[in-house]
């Protein structure tokens, strides 16, 4: 699948999702928790790359003293366009927006301090090619924040047992769904010359037939255990200063 045709059927399923200006997804919540304002925002060159339609990235506008940068991309031109509204809405002019493939980012390498990524090389068709740019525009010393599902779990089962019974599962009718799991998403992260600082999930389901998936309470007293399984992943990494290290 082409560049090209990637855009155009994230254009279309874009058009019709809506705004989070609340944050309420799992996702946001996991990324947030592991920035550093003084470090990773404040004065800082900063890309959101999957910025989808901008919530995150106004946030991160926000913060006192702002980025030095702040540049939120995104494969889909409807999705920037999106994102650009709500930001000329909310009165905030401090994003540059751009159109980009994560798979090929119109950055130079040892450009950003911070690179944040939200729930996006699960949709294009080569994860680790994603993360391999993820970490060259990656100044050294600088972080990445990435956050994945995790299907190394429940339900990881549950899309075996869909695809066993002919059935296809997509996250929210997105049109391309790789099965990315957190050890996996962890070793290309390594694999990318980049140091794992912490990893992360939340979300542990239990599932019955006919009824929709419960959610577990475990003790975080177990959590060293239970991250590996929960179904919304983060990943914190950061860029060695030298070879050497």
């Amino acid at each position: 699948m082409g560049t090209d045709q990637i855009q155009q059927l994230y254009d279309a399923w874009h058009r019709v999702q809506g705004i989070d200006l609340e944050l309420a997804s799992p996702w946001y919540r996991l990324a947030s928790k592991y920035l550093e304002p003084q470090r990773d925002i404040e004065g800082r060159t900063v890309l959101e790359i999957g910025c989808g339609r901008g919530e995150f990235a106004c946030w991160l506008s926000s913060f006192s003293p702002p980025p030095q940068m702040l540049v939120a991309a995104d494969i889909s031109g409807v999705a920037v366009e999106k994102g650009q509204q709500v930001a000329k809405e909310l009165g905030i002019s401090n994003i540059c927006w751009k159109k980009a493939d994560i798979q090929a980012l119109p950055f130079p390498a040892d450009w950003f301090d911070t690179v944040i990524s939200c729930e996006t090389i699960e949709h294009v068709p080569n994860p680790r090619l994603a993360i391999g740019e993820l970490a060259r525009v990656l100044k050294p010393g600088g972080k990445l924040i990435l956050t994945t599902p995790n299907y190394f779990g429940p339900f990881g089962l549950y899309r075996v047992y869909l695809r066993c019974t002919g059935r296809r599962y997509t996250e929210a009718g997105q049109p391309i769904n790789k099965f990315v799991m957190l050890p996996l998403t962890r070793r290309w992260v390594s694999q990318g010359r980049l140091r794992v600082l912490a990893m992360d999930s939340v979300g542990i389901h239990v599932f019955i037939p006919g009824r929709p998936p419960i959610a577990l309470r475990l003790p975080e007293s177990l959590r060293g255990l239970w991250r590996w399984f929960g179904l919304q992943s983060c990943v914190i990494a950061e860029k060695p200063v030298s070879s050497c290290q």
